[in-house]
C-alpha cells in the first residue's frame, strides 16, 4: 500500500456506471417483477453497499476508506435490452473513493447476473467505468489555481548564512512549488535580523511577486525573529492559513502547535512564513497547496 501519511483529509467523490445486457422477454420480467429469485433491485443495491465496503478488504492495494455517503441507481434501458447501474460515493478522507464506487456496481451487476441466469443464457456484464471523480490535488479545480504563478523564497537562519548548515527546507519548498508548476524566482539566504527580512520582502512585494514563502524563525528560540518582523508589515493577515498548516502539522508531531507561523497579504504578494525544519516546512506547504493561490483570484476581486 502507498504511504498516503502526507496527504491532506479532504472531501472525495467518485461516480461509476455499468451495464447488464439480457433478453428482451427478460427486462419484461424484470419489470413485471415476476423473478423466481425475487427482488432483483432491492437485492442488488443491498448487495452494492456491501461489497462498496469490502473494497479494501477485496483489493490488495486499497486503503480502509470511510464511506460518508453512498447511493445506488438503476435505469432499466428497454431500447438496448440492458439495466444500467450507477453509484455515486463520498468521503472525507485522504485517498480517493471511486474503488468503491466501482466494487458496489461490479457487485451489483454480479448479483444481476446470478438473479436472472435462471431465466437467461445470454447474460453480459459490460462497461464498467468510473465516469467522475473528485478530491485531492488531482482535482482540476483546485490545480488550476498555481497555474501561471511565481514565487520567491526566504530562508531565514543565522546558521545557513554563515555557512555553518545547509539550507534543507528552501530546496523542499521549491520543489513542492515546482510540482505545482509555480515558477520558482530566486531562493535567497538571510540571518535571522528583522532589518534584513524587511528590506527583502519589501522589495520583492514592490516586484509584485505572487508568493513569498519564508522559512525559519517561527519558534520560540531568543533570535525567532521572522513572525514578528513579518506581522507588522501585514495589510491583511490570513489566519485560517496558519491554522491550516498547524493543524496538519499537529497530526503528524504533538510540537507543531509552538509553531507561530503567519500568513498574509501585502499589495498584491501571499506572504507565508513556515518553520525551519525540512519536516515542517513540508508538512505546512503541504497542507496549503495549490489552493492557496485561489487568494490571487480573490485579490483580483474575480469571485470565487
Amino acid at each position: 500500500m502507498n504511504d498516503i501519511t502526507g496527504k491532506r483529509t479532504t472531501l472525495r467523490y467518485a461516480e461509476a456506471e455499468g451495464y447488464v445486457y439480457c433478453k428482451a422477454e427478460t427486462i419484461e420480467k424484470v419489470k413485471a417483477n415476476t423473478l423466481p429469485k425475487g427482488d432483483l433491485f432491492g437485492v442488488a443495491k443491498a448487495a452494492a453497499l456491501l461489497g462498496s465496503k469490502k473494497t479494501s478488504e477485496l483489493i490488495p492495494h486499497c486503503h480502509p476508506v470511510p464511506i460518508d455517503s453512498f447511493l445506488v441507481k438503476f435505469e432499466i434501458l428497454e431500447e438496448k435490452n440492458a439495466i444500467r447501474i450507477q453509484t455515486e460515493a463520498k468521503s472525507i478522507g485522504k485517498t480517493g473513493i471511486e474503488m468503491e464506487a466501482l466494487t458496489g456496481v461490479t457487485v451489483a451487476a454480479l448479483v444481476i447476473y446470478d438473479l436472472l441466469k435462471p431465466i437467461d443464457k445470454e447474460i453480459e456484464i459490460s462497461a464498467i467505468r468510473l465516469l467522475e471523480k473528485k478530491g485531492g490535488k488531482t482535482d482540476a479545480q483546485i490545480s488550476k489555481f498555481a497555474s501561471g504563478s511565481n514565487a520567491k523564497i526566504l530562508v531565514c537562519s543565522d546558521s545557513c548564512f554563515a555557512g555553518k548548515k545547509e539550507d534543507g527546507s528552501g530546496k523542499i519548498i521549491s520543489e513542492l512549488l515546482i510540482q505545482e508548476g509555480v515558477d520558482v524566482l530566486e531562493i535567497k539566504i538571510v540571518p535571522d535580523e528583522p532589518k534584513e527580512i524587511q528590506e527583502t520582502i519589501t522589495n520583492w512585494t514592490k516586484e509584485k511577486i505572487d508568493l513569498v514563502v519564508t522559512t525559519g524563525g517561527t519558534g520560540l528560540g531568543p533570535r525567532d525573529n521572522t513572525t514578528d518582523t513579518i506581522k507588522q508589515m501585514l495589510e491583511q493577515e490570513l489566519p485560517g492559513v496558519a491554522e491550516v498548516m498547524r493543524s496538519f502539522g499537529q497530526d503528524r508531531t504533538p510540537f507543531a502547535m509552538l509553531s507561530r507561523s503567519i500568513a498574509g497579504r501585502i499589495g498584491k504578494s501571499l506572504i507565508v512564513s513556515v518553520p525551519g525544519s525540512s519536516n515542517g516546512a513540508r508538512e505546512s506547504m503541504t497542507a496549503i497547496l495549490p489552493a492557496i493561490f485561489h487568494a490571487k483570484k480573490m485579490m483580483r476581486g474575480e469571485g470565487h
